[in-house]
């Protein structure tokens, strides 16, 4: 297709398209020329057109957006640059998003309730995303929805977030959005030795202000998705100290239905688990069960009376680290009835937290 012989709307489209979003990537006009006349890259009127095309252009971004989305180097207050070679490229944060009260509220809440669970990197990012649309939209803070700032604040977690490694990270992502291999080089919890793995990635999997990389060790095809599960792994980012594409494709049963990572959250994959599901019995004072009404265990929860000072609390649950944490925190306020090796491992931890707090004691 010749573009310069297209309706100027058309022309002014692919160039918008067509032109790099990096600085370092610009193109200067006869590099564009190839694309834009192939049959005739030389013709000086076509190539005026091609200027005048890219002028206008910048025009039309910079009255959309008011901002410089087309940048052209020497700059465009330069207006004599004969004998010059100008260089183009879109400002890589411009876009054609709609910015409006609504979009605007929604990236700032996105930007407060992610800052703890993001990279810094992406965090980053986000933020200055919001920043070039704030200022594409400066009358915002004067609406009603850009007031609701003044009354709303995210608090931190009580631990941050990890420091991650950013080429891991990028190299995790691009892996995953080519469905290529990944040779790891990560350390268990409480290892100073790391291990190199080859994995096939499989997605990311956020649990609290942690990342981790859904992913399965090498292993051949199967009928039996049972089979394939044993060999399903997860990975804290932050332990991993390199990561290297191969270029080699995953296998086509990594992207199986049955391994979707809505599966392996209902089998109980995507974090540490003892059981799948367990019947979770729990005796709990009446005070400290009201916020049981109103954040349930589970869609089957059930709570009745027991006596004056306690109810009785039935859920089916899964039986992981997280509900276990959670158990320990309600001590003082909730008993573990059933299962019982869950009421064993509760205790179990109870009683170690007792022993080290009588050992310092002792040793005052």
């Amino acid at each position: 297709m010749n573009i310069a012989e297209l309706p100027k709307t058309a022309r002014l489209f692919w160039l918008y398209q067509y032109l790099p979003r990096n600085a370092s990537q610009a193109q200067s006009l006869t590099e564009i020329m190839e694309e834009y006349s192939k049959n005739d890259p030389t013709n000086p009127s076509k190539r005026k057109n091609l200027e005048n095309d890219l002028k206008s252009l910048y025009l039309a971004l910079s009255e959309i957006s008011h901002q410089e989305a087309l940048y052209r180097k020497p700059s465009w207050d330069n207006d004599n640059i004969n004998g010059k070679t100008a260089y183009y490229h879109i400002n890589p944060d411009f876009s054609l998003d709609i910015i409006n009260d609504e979009t605007l509220f929604f990236w700032q809440m996105l930007a407060n309730y992610t800052t703890d669970y993001l990279p810094k990197t992406l965090q980053n990012t986000l933020e200055q995303k919001l920043i070039n649309m704030l200022k594409s939209n400066k009358k915002f803070s004067d609406s009603k929805l850009g007031q609701w700032q003044q009354h709303l604040i995210t608090l931190p977690s009580v631990i941050h977030a990890p420091t991650l490694d950013s080429e891991v990270v990028a190299t995790i992502h691009q892996a995953l959005l080519n469905q290529q291999i990944l040779e790891i080089y990560s350390c268990n919890k409480w290892e100073q030795q790391g291990k190199t793995r080859i994995i096939y990635p499989h997605g990311l999997v956020f649990i609290d202000n942690m990342m981790y990389l859904s992913a399965f060790n090498p292993a051949d095809d199967h009928i039996d998705d049972d089979v394939l599960l044993d060999q399903y792994r997860n990975f804290a980012i932050c332990r991993i100290q390199s990561a290297r594409i191969i270029d080699k494709p995953i296998p086509d049963w990594v992207t199986r239905d049955g391994l979707s990572l809505e599966n392996l959250k209902r089998f109980g994959k995507l974090e540490p688990t003892e059981d799948i599901q367990i019947k979770l019995v729990l005796k709990v004072e009446h005070y400290a069960c009201q916020h049981l009404y109103e954040r349930p265990l589970s869609t089957d929860q059930i709570i009745t009376d027991i006596d004056d000072t306690y109810k009785q609390v039935t859920a089916t649950v899964a039986n992981t680290t997280r509900l276990q944490d959670w158990l320990v925190g309600m001590s003082q306020r909730a008993v573990v009835l059933e299962p019982k090796h869950v009421r064993d491992t509760v205790y179990a931890r109870l009683q170690e937290a007792m022993d080290l707090y009588q050992q310092t004691d002792d040793k005052k």
